[in-house]
């Protein structure tokens, strides 16, 4: 495995990697979420290569960029253990030099959900996301579907601007108990980590209804908002019941749809989704 950080050794090192290329874009501090999208990668390509950059411009003013977790030296044996042919770890400086000034931005549906609550952020998702696909050139590129609203954004990137680049979403990996796995559950005490598993049992009871007949976006909304509710160290940001391709927020009767959440468990703010068709 060859780790590098510099533009020059790695289109080195990247010419040298048999094709098709997978890439799975991380900001570190790696769980098995990661190693899931990895392992995707790994039994569809030839070779594989990873980036690892905690990006400075998704981070709103009061977000947590200092004390976003960081472990390189784990994260690399993590990785050479899964046999990753190249490791990206460039510094600030590389992604984003003195004088930079160009960004890619999608629209429409950046505006609900973690657009609305965070503004900039896709702005910077799509711009490094873009810079990453520029850089390392892979075929296939791999995303968790815990970001749902990112993977919606990042599909609709490609396809605008007719990027040779071939997306696969992989599924939510979950700890046992059903916490969606994330480098901010980190965060949280023992209490809150308890606390948190409303944010799936929510989810399930929301599929559990949906199974049995309820296709009433008002009514799937209120059963997850009702078993959040019960937990008092979850405070709700939203809840949201949206089409799964254009994010637009839905009521009445549907046929399929996209139930996610911001909830701030203590003071760490969780995310969570699951899709009904």
């Amino acid at each position: 495995m060859k780790l590098v950080s510099t533009l020059e050794d790695l289109r080195q090192h990247r010419q040298a990697l048999a094709n098709p290329l997978g890439f799975v874009p991380t900001m570190g501090f790696l769980h098995e979420g990661h190693l899931s999208l990895v392992r995707a990668a790994k039994a569809a390509c030839p070779s594989v290569a990873v980036s690892i950059f905690v990006n400075p411009t998704q981070f709103g003013p009061t977000e947590d960029l200092a004390a976003y977790p960081r472990d390189l030296e784990h994260d690399l044996a993590l990785l050479e253990a899964e046999g990753v042919d190249l490791v990206w770890a460039p510094t600030p400086e590389v992604m984003y030099p003195a004088g930079y000034q160009t960004w890619v931005e999608v629209t429409d549906v950046t505006q609900f959900l973690e657009g609305k609550m965070r503004p900039g952020h896709f702005k910077g998702v799509t711009t490094v996301v873009a810079k990453l696909f520029n850089a390392v050139q892979p075929q296939h590129a791999f995303f968790g579907q815990k970001d749902a609203q990112q993977a919606v954004v990042i599909t609709r990137m490609v396809q605008d601007l007719n990027m040779p680049v071939e997306l696969h979403i992989c599924p939510i990996v979950r700890e046992p108990d059903g916490l969606a796995m994330s480098s901010r559950n980190t965060y949280l005490s023992p209490a809150e980590r308890q606390a948190a598993l409303v944010l799936s049992r929510s989810l399930q009871t929301a599929r559990a209804a949906f199974e049995q007949g309820q296709r009433n976006a008002d009514a799937l909304r209120q059963t997850v908002l009702s078993v959040l509710a019960a937990e008092p160290l979850a405070r709700v940001q939203y809840v949201s019941c949206a089409d799964p391709s254009t994010l637009a927020e839905q009521s009445g009767v549907i046929s399929q749809t996209l139930i996610s959440m911001a909830v701030y468990v203590g003071k760490t703010r969780l995310i969570d989704n699951i899709i009904l068709q």
